[in-house]
């Protein structure tokens, strides 16, 4: 049994009506109510310290094949300046700690000094489940999950295909929606370019929302409808994580715009929008579209969002989305990229990329995130994230932060940028500055009721003690930087910026109910098509743990399915 104290805090917690100045305490890991008098193991005076749950990234990129090949494609960026082994023990700053794609231990390690206790990656491939999760395994500290990815699969195409306009085979595709996620361990289903992964195979170059798939003649709006579906009647607490059809082209507000029409009021999850916020107008043909998508999210509240926030400098973009990887691939900086095809399920491609404050189209980029961050106005349905490592590394989230809450700031970045840009845009008239409040929702409260996740995100008792301590400064930016203490289940993991305790973090995953009448039609399917024996794809719990290096099982609860 072990307890801690944290005397005279102010604590930030949005799930509770009122913020106060009190004793936050903990005993055996979880948020608890002990008298004042009561002796603790650890006693902490946290007066002057704001209080938040751990931070909560639901969309970052650390782990699977696509991060790995990020890594290998830029080596130079792995490499620690200096001498390695010259900096303090306690860095452990090796070979692995790149900026863009830091390796497993780094990035667990970054998280936590900024106040973060768990990330989510969300672009897992069904048929590298185990890596992923081994990866994320690999990962100290961090409690994770992973959404699988659906829709561009060709059982999936296929099923929907043979299904015709009457969809006669959703239930035998909501089955194996639901088998899939049981057997990669996954906390939800994530859709890359609906359809457009396998159109791309098929030599299509583009697929807009109701534009039909050249070989099997279904729509995009087809695939998120159905998933959107499937995943609710399944009572799988996270909706359905979308990235959308045309992703950074000029005009795609349009796509992004019938794609919220086409989930008929069922809840989604739109990631990385402001990749998907663009407009085509003016001289240049490229202009934002911030005011409109955040008119369609401000109406709609079924959606919620994740930004994707450009951040100014070199950075290398991942993605599942081939289609869009490849034609972008010639503004690659340094000119050098990769493509893959991943079984019948999905692909894969990698750009570096160096976004420039004198690049109208990146400024805009820059400008159109902050433009959706300040004008959506529920802060529950907008979770902060840069799409680590495509729009700018993680540890960027405290600059972001302060951008946010720091009008004169922000304009000072303002000034810096391409004239036109600077002259011309909204940005600059909006006066919103986010509050701790609004900060705590986006980066805790938010994530965890999005993710279904009851005991994280919040600081009320019978809570998982993630706690992250900050002292108050006026320079948000250095405040989120390095908080005076980080806690991971009432453990000290993290103090001043430096890691004082390693534990292994947890594993989330839901677990849908499905007729096991489905197996049939994959042992089939995959007999065909596949390169691995049915019987070793599913991963039991043991396997799981295994994988994820001995770490505690974290299965979310389903809701009641509605049909």
């Amino acid at each position: 049994m072990s307890s801690l104290r944290l005397r005279g805090a102010r604590v930030i917690d949005p799930t509770q009506p009122d913020e106060t100045v009190r004793d936050l305490c903990v005993q055996d890991g979880r948020i608890t109510t002990l008298d004042p008098r009561d002796p603790v193991d650890n006693d902490i005076d946290a007066s002057g310290c704001i209080v938040m749950a751990g931070g909560i990234d639901m969309h970052t990129h650390i782990g699977g094949g696509k991060t790995n090949l990020a890594r290998l494609l830029m080596p130079e960026l792995q490499r620690a300046n200096g001498d390695p082994f010259g900096l303090p023990a306690n860095a452990l700053e090796l070979a692995s700690c790149g900026g863009c794609t830091p390796g497993t231990l780094a990035t667990g390690y970054r998280y936590v000094e900024m106040g973060y206790t768990a990330a989510f990656e969300p672009a897992m491939i069904a048929s590298n489940a185990r890596q992923a999760h081994m990866e994320m395994g690999d990962t100290p500290i961090l409690d994770h999950g992973a959404y699988v990815m659906l829709g561009n699969d060709e059982l999936f195409l296929q099923l929907l295909a043979e299904g015709g306009e009457g969809g006669r085979n959703f239930e035998t595709i909501r089955d194996y929606m639901a088998w899939t996620i049981h057997a990669t361990r996954a906390m939800g289903v994530k859709v890359v370019n609906p359809a457009g992964i396998s159109a791309f195979k098929f030599n299509q170059r583009k697929l807009d929302v109701d534009e039909a798939h050249v070989h099997w003649q279904v729509t995009p709006r087809q695939v998120v409808q159905t998933l959107t579906r499937a995943l609710r009647e399944l009572g799988v607490p996270h909706p359905l994580h979308i990235h959308g059809s045309n992703l950074g082209v000029a005009g795609n507000i349009e796509s992004t715009l019938e794609t919220i029409r086409a989930l008929e009021g069922l809840p989604a999850h739109l990631t990385h929008v402001q990749f998907h916020a663009y407009g085509a107008d003016g001289p240049k043909k490229f202009s934002s579209a911030a005011l409109q998508l955040a008119e369609a999210v401000n109406a709609n509240p079924n959606v919620s969002i994740d930004v994707g926030q450009i951040m100014f400098g070199q950075t290398v973009t991942t993605s599942a989305d081939t289609m869009r990887q490849h034609a972008q691939s010639g503004f690659a900086n340094p000119r050098k990229w990769a493509g893959g095809d991943i079984e019948c399920e999905a692909g894969c491609g990698v750009v570096p990329f160096k976004y420039r404050e004198q690049s109208y189209v990146n400024a805009l980029q820059w400008v159109i995130g902050l433009e959706i961050f300040l004008l959506v106005n529920d802060p529950w349905r907008v979770v902060l994230t840069t799409d680590h490592p495509n729009g700018g590394p993680f540890t960027s989230y405290p600059h972001l932060i302060r951008l946010l809450m720091d009008r004169s700031f922000r304009e000072e970045q303002l000034a810096k940028l391409h004239p036109e840009v600077a002259a011309n845009c909204a940005l600059k008239s909006i006066t919103r500055e986010l509050s701790l409040d609004e900060i705590a929702i986006m980066t805790r409260a938010a994530p965890a009721r999005l993710l279904g996740l009851v005991d994280r995100g919040h600081l009320r008792a019978g809570a998982a003690a993630d706690i992250a301590v900050y002292r108050e400064q006026a320079d948000r930016e250095a405040m989120f930087a390095t908080p005076a203490y980080v806690f991971k289940d009432g453990v000290m993991v993290a103090r001043g910026g430096r890691i004082t305790a390693v534990p292994v973090g947890g594993t989330h995953f839901v677990e849908p109910e499905y007729d096991r009448g489905i197996e049939k039609t994959l042992r089939k399917h995959l007999a065909a098509h596949g390169s691995v024996n049915f019987e070793r794809i599913a991963m039991s719990r043991d396997e799981l743990c295994s994988c994820c290096n001995g770490g505690r099982l974290l299965p979310a609860a389903c809701f009641k399915g509605t049909s």
